[in-house]
């Protein structure tokens, strides 16, 4: 059945430290209460099961770490440009074990999905590992902003429906 309820996608690698921000978002957001109106799914570094997943819903939240160049642990709300997915080079390639949202969102696209309302909630990641180096956990501002995230999170999910 396709555009059912509301999806947000929690995105990173717990082994990488601050990237696993969005996996984090989504299990404080389930755990808070229950819901019936959005499907709350920790896709990790999913890539292929995100796009395929997308397809599926008009309302969606992508919650990831988004280095942007400001102090770890700041929040955006990112609204893509959807008319633009996929004009770079690459942008409907896709990796089956790591999520580029721009990628799944233009693959999506791609494949016939309907998307209406997108949203990216992100953070300024402090602390990721390079190479072969892993590093479960968050650093200090990225933790203190989980629990912002979650009630952005929140108020998207209203906005979604107005």
């Amino acid at each position: 059945m396709r555009n059912r309820a509301r999806l947000v996608a929690g995105i990173g690698n717990i082994f990488l430290g601050d990237d696993g921000f969005g996996v984090e978002v989504v299990r404080r957001l389930a755990e808070r209460r229950p819901r019936t109106d959005a499907d709350i799914v920790d896709f990790g570094i999913r890539g292929l099961d995100l796009t395929y997943a997308l397809l599926d819903y008009a309302r969606v939240i992508l919650v990831d770490a988004t280095p942007r160049g400001r102090a770890p642990g700041t929040l955006y709300v990112l609204e893509p440009d959807l008319s633009r997915i996929g004009d770079a080079d690459g942008a409907c390639s896709l990796e089956a074990h790591g999520v580029v949202p721009e990628r799944a969102l233009a693959m999506a696209l791609s494949m016939g999905g309907h998307l209406e309302y997108v949203r990216v909630v992100g953070c300024e990641p402090g602390q990721v590992p390079e190479g072969d180096d892993i590093s479960v956990g968050l650093s200090g501002p990225v933790e203190a902003a989980v629990d912002r995230a979650v009630d952005l999170v929140e108020t998207l999910l209203h906005a979604a429906d107005a």
